[in-house]
């Protein structure tokens, strides 16, 4: 099941890499492979709903900015006058997503704007809302799940989700990333603090990383802390910025790594909902977006492996040492 509106389109800046053109890509080429899409419309987040996770003072900054005709937030994000209804609207996709998943397996928001940069009182990278933070916000304080997996596998860390649920136990967040790249978190140092400490996982891997040495990170971390922590709802924070083709990425992922994640996410519960993050080829993020859903489904996709170079690949081998022997005070790795 796809969640989706036009009026995701409404929030758009020409020339800007977070434009209209990436929602209509997705969605002209999942009409094209799948005869009998089916699509949800997304409703409105309530303020309360976002709130949960973003200050008032954040939440009436957006609004005004956007009531005044819009302008620029530090030096990459943009608002319209239209923004502020597009990113409640995002917001309350990802509610849809988690809705529909818990009726029916899994779901999808194709939504614009993204969310995993945005803090509790701040806009950045993009984003205006969390959308996955008020997801499982939503998802904790409606009894659909009493535990909630966030993974991140957007090429940039979701710094937003990380802090927001820092100290909660309730909220398990596992990022794989780029590193070094924007936003210059994401360390595997960064672990949560007071009850939350041990439910911040991060995986950051080196420019190169392709699709070998990614789903080893996914499945030999990532997967066996995911599996321990057995979730009642798994968000996935969906980036397809990791393609080999991306322009803001320096990753080298094939359709096939997003097929695989699809199919290992299927094993790691019964509830998964899954929010648009980044991916800026156009080609790219159709076809990743279309091989998530493949795999979710048991569909075969043609798949590819992209080459890595043994030195990418030896730095990813000392990385996962180092990263299972900081995290094995807290998980069995």
């Amino acid at each position: 099941m796809i969640v989706y509106s036009d009026k995701y389109l409404k929030h758009d800046s020409a020339g800007h890499p977070e434009n209209a053109s990436r929602l209509r890509a997705v969605m002209d080429y999942l009409r094209n492979k799948i005869k009998e899409l089916s699509i949800a419309e997304p409703r409105r987040a309530k303020k309360s709903e976002v709130c949960a996770v973003h200050s008032q003072e954040h939440y009436n900054y957006i609004r005004s900015l956007c009531e005044a005709g819009g302008g620029n937030i530090g030096m990459d994000t943009y608002v319209t006058s239209e923004s502020f209804e597009v990113a409640l609207l995002a917001a309350g996709g990802a509610i849809k997503a988690v809705d529909l998943a818990a009726q029916e397996g899994y779901a999808f928001a194709l939504v614009r704007p993204p969310g995993h940069h945005a803090t509790r009182d701040q806009a950045m990278g993009f984003c205006l809302f969390n959308n996955a933070a008020i997801a499982a916000c939503y998802a904790l304080e409606q009894g659909i799940a009493k535990k909630v997996l966030i993974l991140d596998i957007d090429v940039h860390h979701g710094n937003g989700t990380q802090d927001i649920f820092y100290s909660s136990p309730q909220v398990l967040f596992i990022s794989l990333h780029q590193h070094p790249l924007y936003p210059g978190t994401g360390y595997v140092e960064e672990l949560g603090e007071d009850e939350g400490r041990g439910y911040t996982v991060n995986i950051p891997l080196p420019p190169g990383t392709g699709d070998e040495s990614y789903l080893r990170a996914l499945e030999e971390i990532a997967v066996p802390i995911a599996e321990q922590f057995s979730p009642d709802l798994l968000l996935v924070s969906a980036g397809y910025d990791t393609a080999k083709e991306d322009p803001l990425g320096g990753m080298l992922l094939s359709q096939g790594s997003y097929w695989q994640i699809g199919r290992v996410v299927k094993t790691l519960c019964s509830k998964i909902a899954l929010t648009l993050e980044g991916g800026y080829s156009l080609t790219a993020l159709s076809r990743g977006v279309y091989a998530t859903l493949a795999g979710l489904s048991g569909i075969e996709v043609k798949k590819t492996q992209s080459e890595e170079t043994t030195l990418v690949r030896a730095e990813v081998d000392r990385r996962l040492v180092e990263y299972r022997r900081v995290l094995r005070e807290y998980w069995d790795v």
